[in-house]
């Protein structure tokens, strides 16, 4: 499996992500710098946890904007894996990969901690090697975490089936408790929770494992 990691000044959870595709998966990952207006050869394009161009105007605009974001853009609407963690979340709204907002979490401040998160969908290619309903452990580590979106559009995104994973005890006041969402055609998923940081038992579990394995056997056995 081919993965391209996009890094903007300010990710810092790039080869965090790097390093769990590898561990969990072999996979071949390529770093792909921001300026780039290409991307290599990719099964699964990632937009990694940080806080690209230090969050000015609002987290993940200037991101949005980047040279490459019109190659990931391309690429999503060829039907290629989209993978958007925290920060890459933000951007995939700003990008309008994805519908909604993130804005600052109801308590207004920096939130760190683990979480658990119940698994919505399994019909996704990020999700479909856990059980309907699991709950798991991804940490959390953001700001603006708040998903929001106005009534109508999140009353169609629930029936859609487009909720990925959920919050079991909100922490930033997420409406519905929405922790990650997919698109419609559920190729590209955007959440706020870090599942590269559960990979291995030396750093805080391994509930992320499924996730990286669930993504390299669909792309090896039903994907791409």
């Amino acid at each position: 499996m081919k993965v391209s990691v996009i890094v903007f000044p300010g990710s810092n959870c790039d080869l965090d992500v790097k390093w769990a595709f590898e561990v969990c998966c072999n996979a071949d990952v390529s770093m792909v710098w921001h300026t780039e207006k290409s991307l290599p050869e990719s099964d699964v394009v990632v937009l990694p946890g940080g806080f690209s161009y230090g969050d000015y105007l609002r987290s993940g605009a200037m991101a949005a904007k980047s040279p490459i974001m019109g190659s990931v853009v391309e690429f999503a609407g060829n039907g290629g894996l989209v993978l958007g963690i925290c920060n890459g979340f933000q951007i995939l709204t700003e990008a309008h990969l994805l519908p909604g907002v993130l804005l600052p979490n109801v308590s207004t401040k920096f939130i760190c901690r683990p979480c658990k998160i119940r698994i919505e969908q399994i019909d996704t290619p990020f999700t479909f090697l856990y059980k309907q309903g699991e709950v798991v452990n991804f940490p959390i580590a953001h700001h603006e975490g708040l998903f929001y979106l106005d009534d109508t559009s999140l009353a169609k995104l629930e029936e859609s089936g487009c909720v990925a994973l959920r919050y079991v005890n909100n922490p930033n006041g997420s409406l519905n408790a929405i922790a990650g969402i997919t698109n419609a055609s559920k190729n590209v998923l955007g959440l706020m929770p870090h599942p590269e940081r559960v990979v291995h038992p030396l750093v805080g579990g391994q509930d992320g494992v499924r996730f990286f394995k669930g993504i390299n056997e669909w792309v090896k056995e039903i994907g791409r």
